[in-house]
């Protein structure tokens, strides 16, 4: 079991795993972001019956089936469509595995704003969920985007490689968002660097705020959470030695897991630097207020 340590501001909160993150080696940069969560920070959930899991399973091959037929149709339609189809297939797919989704719009003007998201980092399910409310080009790291079957998808959508062991590669990356914004497309990423247990938040790093603010463009802060029977749940977390099947098989066996996806009014660069941008956008997907257990808890 893991408990969320209270400390003096949200953002620092660190859970304490039952057993040491992945040693990520010594080849890496100082800044390389490295997640406190592991095996231990893993929770048990009311589990769906075995007949409900190969349903799930039977729904989830058939919908991307389905889906990657009406891809071939989709993708070289105009971007209006292939936004509609992107929501459309995210829902889907949450669907298909379970998943409920759950929309808390903040926003004082209910609208689809272009601009720079960004959000907490739990899960690859993390993609769908934002993709099912706000289609986006995301940046992911380079491995993602050169997997087998993965890569031909990543270049439909446009995704943006970074590798996050090179800083001498991070402006290449940047650059590449500061081009997608211009040409009016929304691109998403996760400033913590790294996926978390879903019961604290890291540090957003500042880098790509610089992308907002060389665009011109707005953030949009959006804050993730995966919960059962109101609770936090980990069963979608994607942390330690996790591969994505293993992600898969807690989400597909829990029952009533829910995905909330929380809207902020867009920010502004304003005249502060990406270090002033990036940490008024923390705090506000933290929910940060009069005490941590408020802002924990939010």
């Amino acid at each position: 079991m893991t408990t969320p340590v209270s400390v003096a501001h949200p953002e620092d909160a660190v859970c304490v795993p039952s057993r040491p993150a992945v040693n990520l080696g010594l080849d890496h940069h100082p800044w390389f972001p490295i997640s406190p969560c592991a095996a231990g920070c893993i929770e048990a959930n009311a589990t769906a019956g075995r007949m409900v899991v190969i349903l799930r399973l039977i729904r989830l091959v058939l919908v991307i089936a389905l889906l990657a037929t009406c891809a071939l149709v989709i993708v070289p339609m105009p971007r209006l469509v292939r936004r509609r189809f992107l929501r459309r297939a995210s829902k889907m797919i949450l669907a298909a595995i379970g998943t409920t989704i759950s929309i808390d719009d903040r926003r004082p003007f209910a609208g689809e704003t272009r601009g720079l998201l960004v959000a907490n980092h739990i899960s690859f399910l993390d993609v769908v969920a934002l993709a099912s409310v706000h289609p986006a080009q995301f940046v992911a790291k380079s491995e993602v985007a050169s997997m087998p079957v993965v890569s031909s998808i990543a270049r439909r959508i446009g995704i943006i490689p970074i590798e996050r062991g090179s800083l001498r590669r991070l402006p290449d990356a940047v650059g590449a968002a500061v081009d997608r914004l211009h040409h009016d497309a929304t691109v998403a990423v996760f400033p913590e660097g790294t996926t978390r247990c879903g019961q604290t938040m890291g540090s957003f790093r500042p880098a790509f705020f610089q992308a907002a603010i060389d665009a011109r463009v707005p953030v949009i802060p959006v804050r993730l959470t995966f919960t059962c029977a109101g609770a936090t749940s980990t069963a979608a977390s994607f942390i330690g030695d996790d591969e994505p099947l293993d992600t898969l098989r807690r989400v597909l066996r829990t029952r009533g897991l829910t995905v909330t996806i929380r809207l902020y009014e867009a920010q502004l660069p304003g005249e502060g630097d990406r270090r002033e941008l990036a940490l008024r956008c923390e705090r506000m997907v933290a929910g940060y207020g009069s005490s941590p257990e408020v802002a924990l808890a939010a």
